[in-house]
């Protein structure tokens, strides 16, 4: 087979840059701040129709833009679930929650997935973002789990929902993160769909 006849490799992206989020012009402010509040960063740019919004290295990861006309979506409509931000470790994302909880943004599921802890937030549109901390080392220890056939990830690919609160409390009290990030094991009678939200 020459060269011109071997299959390619696809080169896959170096990197995910941003998202972009549409919304109505009553509602562009809202969002904004919204996104700001939970994830920090600042403003690059913004004239009322368009904003940029960047919290690290990249010139934008979130943009925002105000269209008229828009419609929401129903609630169970097909498209994107949510997307997800990983902290670098459950303090942190303990200290996000605890720092949200006052301002009225509360998560609506929180999940120990086994590879993450997760918090799932709703925006003001009902767009939904993960707020999570990776539990393992490396992505590779996550994949060898999956693929293992281990009979936890086979009875429960979803997780095992938790208390933030209760979470929040026994890390305050000292318990070592090892305890808190062990993913239980699904009770008698209990199926991971007692655990979808």
């Amino acid at each position: 087979m020459s060269d011109d006849e071997a299959p390619k490799k696809i080169k896959p992206p170096a990197k995910f840059a941003h998202v972009v989020l549409r919304t109505t012009p009553e509602r562009f402010q809202e969002m904004v701040d919204w996104y700001l509040t939970v994830l920090g960063g600042e403003i690059v740019h913004s004239d009322g129709i368009f904003a940029f919004l960047a919290y690290d290295d990249e010139h934008h990861r979130i943009a925002i833009g105000a269209m008229p006309g828009l419609v929401d979506l129903p609630e169970n409509a097909v498209g994107v679930d949510h997307f997800a931000y990983t902290y670098e470790s459950l303090d942190d994302l303990l200290a996000q929650y605890a720092r949200l909880k006052p301002l009225g943004i509360e998560p609506f599921w929180c999940i120990n997935h086994g590879p993450t802890i997760s918090m799932y937030y709703k925006d003001p549109q009902g767009n939904r973002i993960e707020l999570q901390i990776d539990v393992f080392e490396t992505a590779q220890q996550v994949v060898a789990w999956m693929k293992s056939g281990e009979a936890d990830f086979e009875a429960n690919p979803v997780g095992v929902t938790y208390d933030p609160e209760d979470l929040l409390a026994r890390r305050r009290a000292g318990e070592p993160i090892a305890e808190l990030t062990k993913r239980r094991h699904l009770r008698e009678g209990e199926s991971f769909f007692d655990h979808l939200r």
